[in-house]
């Protein structure tokens, strides 16, 4: 189980280098975001395209016939939050945007657990996690206005 918690952990190392990654694509793109992204959703879906057919997965590709509409908006939020970050890491920074994105995360992701969102296990919303979710939202005052407190 730590080894997830690890796994976790890289992921949002990952993330803001993504960004950054992307970000200076579009720059090199003419600072075209739309463009800059669907280069790195080409990249990605090719990645993933020679990955599930080394893998032997093939056999999945009968079952999407059968997935619900909804079920495909995983990549158009996919592409959303990327466009968004090409977009807003120059403008506003990556400790910034990041932050602010973990925010959105977490708190959605409480919530989403404590309904048991689309057939998730339900989480109980306990006062740990509301303070922790209230920390981490300090955090993101701080990432972002920190600098106006010092007068």
């Amino acid at each position: 189980m730590p080894l997830y918690y690890v796994l976790a952990f890289a992921i949002g190392v990952l993330l803001p280098l993504q960004t950054a990654i992307n970000s200076n694509l579009r720059a090199q793109l003419g600072d075209s975001v739309l463009l800059a992204t669907m280069v790195s959703f080409g990249v990605g879906a090719l990645t993933m395209a020679l990955l599930a057919l080394c893998s032997g997965e093939r056999p999945g590709l009968q079952a999407l016939s059968q997935l619900q509409w909804w079920q495909f908006s995983g990549g158009l939020l996919g592409a959303a939050i990327v466009a968004g970050s090409i977009l807003l890491a120059p403008r506003i920074g990556l400790a910034g945007m990041t932050a602010l994105v973990v925010g959105g995360q977490l708190c959605a992701s409480l919530l989403f657990d404590r309904y048991g969102f689309l057939g998730l296990a339900e989480r109980a919303l306990t006062t740990p996690r509301v303070l922790g979710m209230l920390l981490v939202l300090a955090g993101i005052l701080l990432v972002n206005y920190g600098d106006r407190l010092r007068a």
